[in-house]
Order: structure tokens, then sequence, then C-alpha cells
């Protein structure tokens, strides 16, 4: 049997059902975990044990009288730094933020705390969202369980690395341009980008999400079931749905399945990189799906006019600082944003406007098929300390052009590990489907886990 910090939330409420385990010695155990791994790794922010043992004997309260709160309650989790919870200041990654305490929970915490999730802690993440890593002007930098010396990703760094780790089954990440896909890609995990608004967020922007980062297909569908419930503060969200996220498991004969290997922007994929999405194809063919080539559709002025609309945002957020707190900005960071200073506004909208090209050549290049596989980051894990794959703030993008697309055409889309490199580090599979098709994502997704090849231990110590 898993030790308990490695079982999943769909067997620990299974346990808290049947009375043979209980929320308390289970979060006890993940504190452990935790204490044991965490002076390594970095991944926590605001970890509050105390609190988190209290709200365990509140579930164990409930499951011993039958009423628990949610499809949830009892199961240990948590949530990256930028989700507001009522008290806990919300740094964004940055030491240049000044730490008030938020004022309410963000609905992604609103709705895990109704469901009687055990909130351990937040995850850190880089400065303002914007690294794919885990180095930040104000968290220790995040480090990779599969191998220390490695990023987990980003911007969802602490997230991967806690999910990784074994601190509990259930971790809530963000995404505008592969935050939750890419770390879990680099950790191993199934990560999911919902559909845009399926799940609110606040406050709400153009192609941002929140969604899950766990080890199995059948968790990210158990947490979705909680996140995707509606929250009137994103007047940008998806209208209410009643999603069968409790049936994940489906057969591929038949299904149209595109294959991905060339965005036609960016860095080259690895050699390993391409064979293991390839490998993961031929499954898919071998079990009856319909496998057929995706060109390229992503161009440099695309790629670069999202990066020039972004640095201008990112400058227009830093320039409104005083100029002590300003120079608190992590030095990639604030080099990157600076680009964008003096960017003219017709600039600025040539920019903003390739997000609309973005989203109309994603969805003409992948409306054949039912899911389109892809790498979902064409390299490996760069070192720890390196803010990217490239680490230059002038080609900042050039590992995300296979995820960034669809959080501009606001298609669901999920990692889940297809393989390793020589020396150990997890290779991330891309699943995408069609706008609005979450459970068909996941019923591919959990039929991939089942075709796969065996997956090797959790680094979990």
């Amino acid at each position: 049997m898993p030790e308990l910090p490695d079982l999943t939330a769909v067997e620990l409420v299974a346990h808290y059902r049947a009375k043979t385990l209980s929320p308390v010695e289970v979060t006890e155990a993940v504190a452990n975990r935790i204490e044991a791994r965490e002076p390594e790794l970095h991944a926590l922010y605001a970890y509050d044990p105390s609190a988190a043992l209290d709200d365990a004997k509140a579930s164990e309260a409930r499951w011993a009288s039958d009423e628990p709160l949610g499809p949830i309650d009892g199961v240990p989790l948590t949530l990256k730094e930028n989700i507001a919870t009522r008290g806990t200041p919300v740094p964004l990654g940055t030491a240049a933020t000044a730490l008030v305490p938020a004022a309410e929970d963000a609905p992604a915490a609103a709705r895990v705390r109704e469901s009687g999730g055990v909130l351990l802690a937040k995850t850190t993440m880089p400065d303002y969202g914007m690294l794919t890593s885990g180095l930040s002007s104000f968290h220790e930098t995040a480090r990779n369980p599969w191998r220390t010396s490695a990023t987990p990703g980003g911007s969802s760094a602490g997230a991967g690395a806690a999910a990784a780790a074994g601190y509990g089954p259930l971790h809530v990440g963000t995404d505008i341009g592969g935050s939750i896909r890419l770390p879990a890609g680099w950790c191993g995990l199934v990560g999911l980008k919902p559909s845009f608004g399926r799940v609110p967020v606040d406050p709400p922007f153009l192609g941002r999400v929140a969604g899950p980062m766990t080890r199995t297909v059948a968790d990210t569908a158990l947490l979705m079931s909680v996140l995707s419930a509606p929250d009137p503060r994103d007047h940008l969200s998806l209208p209410p749905a009643d999603l069968e996220w409790s049936s994940p498991d489906s057969s591929v004969a038949g299904l149209r399945v595109g294959l991905h290997l060339d965005p036609g922007v960016g860095l080259p994929v690895d050699p390993a990189t391409r064979d293991a999405v390839t490998a993961a194809a031929r499954a898919f063919e071998a079990a009856g799906a319909i496998v057929e080539p995706v060109g390229p559709f992503l161009t440099r002025e695309m790629l670069g006019g999202l990066d020039v609309f972004w640095r201008t945002r990112a400058w227009s957020d830093m320039a409104a600082l005083p100029p002590d707190r300003r120079a608190k900005v992590l030095p990639y960071i604030a080099d990157w944003a600076a680009g964008g200073a003096e960017v003219s506004g017709v600039d600025v909208y040539r920019g903003f406007a390739q997000i609309d090209a973005i989203s109309v050549a994603a969805l003409r290049a992948t409306s054949a098929y039912d899911v389109v596989l892809s790498p979902t980051c064409p390299v490996a894990a760069p070192p720890a300390e390196w803010a990217s794959p490239t680490n230059d703030p002038a080609r900042p993008f050039e590992h995300i052009a296979f995820t960034v697309p669809y959080n501009m055409s606001g298609q669901p889309s999920v990692s889940l590990n297809c393989g390793y490199t020589d020396d150990g580090r997890p290779i991330g599979l891309q699943l995408t489907g069609r706008r609005f098709d979450d459970v068909g994502v996941l019923r591919a997704a959990a039929a991939y886990e089942r075709l796969r090849e065996p997956q090797r231990p959790w680094p979990i110590g």
C-alpha cells in the first residue's frame, strides 16, 4: 500500500467513507512529508500545519456522522499563492508587492473550503507569474523533486514540486501561457488548463484560468467538479454546466487524433521528447484511434506580438510602483518588462490583435480532431536557477509555442507524463480538445493513462 501522502484523493475519500482512514492521520502524515522535503524544494508559502490539522479534525467529525461537506472533504490540498485566501497577503511572487492581507477568498479558494478540503498552504511562484521556473525575488527558488538541480517549471512552480513530492493529492495552479501544463509536464503530473471561463477566477483576464495539478486524471476530474462551480465575480466565466466529471474513462476507438510536432516557431523539439510523443500517438492508433499529422500554425508575428502586448502590460503595472519597490522586482522580469516602456499605442494594439490571430489559427488547425497530441514543452526542464529554457529576457517565450495558443483560443488542454529523458526527467504529453469539451479531453487522458508504459516511482524522498 502506498504511504498515506501518496494516496489519491479518490482513494482517500473512499477510505473516509469506509471509516478505514481519518483526515487527521492523513494530514499528519502529509505534514511529516512536508517537513522532510520542504527544506530543499521550497514549494510552499504561508504553510500553516496547525490550521490544517484543525480543518482535518472538523472533517473527521463530519465523516463520523456521514455528513461530508462535498466531494473533497478531508483531502489535503494547496493553492497557488496568487489565488487569494482571506487574511493572507498575495505577493504575486515578487518582493515589490506590499503585503496586505487579502480581504476574501478567491473563487477557487472559496470552492475548496466549501467542499471541506484541508488547505495546507499556498504554493510558490515567480515574479508576477511570468516565468517558466520557480525563480522569485520573494520566495526561495523552487526545485524539481525528480532532480533538484532542475526547475519544476512555472509559473505554478511550487504546485508542481508539491504534487510530485506528495504534499497531498490535490493542488490548484493558474495558467495564462502554460503555467499549469509546463510544470505538470516537467514534474510528471496531470495538469489541466480548463476551457477559458470553466473555472471562475478573480480578477478575470483574457486567457487566464485556474485548474488542477494532480497525479491522476481521476483526481483532476474530482477537483474540477468542485472548482467549476459558478462565482459571480468572474464576468467572463462560462454558464454553469452539469458535466460528467466523475466518468472520465472511455475507449479511443474511432477517435480522430491530430499529432502536432512542429508549432511553427520557437525552440526545436528535443529528439527524446519527439520520440515519446510519437510513441503516445502510436499507442492511440493501436487502440483504434485515427491519427493524422497537424501542420505548424503559430508564426513569429503572433508570438512576437503577444510578447509586445504582455511586456507593455507588465510595464504599466511596474511603472505605477514607487521606485523603491520597483527596484525589488527580479532583474530578469524588470529587463523584460522594460521592453514595453517605449512601445507606441499602434504597436500595442497590433500586439493585442495577435491574440485573435492565434485563436483563429489554433481553432482552424485543430477543428478536424477530437483531440490533438503534442509535446507540452519542446525541451526538458532546465536548471532551477534559470528563468526559462533560453534564460534570455529578449527571447522569453520560445518554449511556450505548444501551450500558449490554447490559452488564446480557450480550448481545454491537459498535460500528463509520456516518458522520461535519459537522465530521468519526465516528458509531458499535451492533449488538447475542442472548445468547451473539458470532459472529452479528460476521457482521452484517462485512456492514455491505461495505454502508456508503467510509470516510475514518485520522487518522495
